[in-house]
């Protein structure tokens, strides 16, 4: 029996939600092999720029693509609401691979492991479709009142996280850029956690799940964690070996004061 739209789209958004558990409990204790736990044995690499613009593309390409064709893809609200799904991925598939072109530490790196990317890539085009079409299709609400509200209290929070994500990078990679190797980034939200960049990924999203008020952003906020997390704690714990008591020890790994 052919796979009706409707029941495909449940699909599809039942295995986000069963990918989530695995997914933690799997980075806990083995974790993707670029950056800092870069390690052979996964195949061919790619440069970082390349690799970080692959796997990200489908939430450009593929949401433009599936957004116009729902009924709903004309309700100002709908389209107001993709937009920052949209300038987030923008950000992440276009200006952030062009900010590791102009590193040269990660310019003529081959780090990032093609199958990897891959796994990304796939993800990135299941959730792409999931979230575009929850929108464009689905998810239509009739209280205007209540959606606005919910629209801008999750954009706020949104907006407040990608600035944190979008900060955290830059200083990251400023550091790279001084050709100093690894040290031990400071200030702002680094006094208080590890990887200020991915607890600023969750704010945006846990924002995203609020402006949309779906099943569908619920469940990317619930993956995000259970991917970033454990990645957090492995930075955390790589900072602790590699810098011994020369790493502040009351810094979480992504939650302030935490986790």
């Amino acid at each position: 029996m052919m796979m009706t739209k409707q029941s495909l789209f449940h699909s599809a958004l039942l295995t986000l939600y069963l990918i989530a558990p695995p997914t933690f409990i799997s980075l806990t204790f083995l974790q993707a092999p670029y950056g800092k736990h870069h390690r052979p044995g996964w195949g061919p690499n790619l440069p970082p720029p390349l690799a970080w613009f692959l796997m990200e593309s489908p939430t450009l390409w593929l949401t433009l693509i599936l957004f116009p064709r729902g009924p709903h893809s004309s309700d100002p609200k709908a389209i107001t609401v993709i937009t920052p799904f949209l300038f987030h991925y923008f950000n992440r598939t276009i200006l952030y691979p062009l900010r590791l072109l102009s590193t040269p530490s990660t310019k003529t790196a081959s780090g990032f492991p093609l199958s990897v990317a891959l796994i990304a890539f796939a993800f990135n085009a299941l959730n792409s479709y999931v979230q575009t079409t929850s929108l464009s299709r689905y998810n239509h609400s009739a209280d205007v009142s209540c959606f606005w509200c919910r629209f801008f209290l999750g954009l706020l929070v949104f907006l407040c996280g990608m600035w944190i994500n979008v900060w955290a990078d830059r200083v990251l990679l400023k550091l790279k850029s001084e050709g100093k190797g690894y040290v031990v980034p400071k200030g702002g939200l680094f006094e208080v956690v590890s990887c200020p960049n991915y607890f600023g990924e969750i704010v945006e999203w846990l924002g995203w799940a609020v402006m949309t008020w779906s099943w569908a952003g619920l469940g990317f906020f619930v993956y995000t964690f259970a991917n970033l997390g454990p990645r957090a704690r492995a930075n955390h714990r790589w900072y602790l070996e590699k810098f011994g008591e020369d790493y502040p020890r009351k810094r979480k790994a992504v939650i302030p004061y935490l986790y």
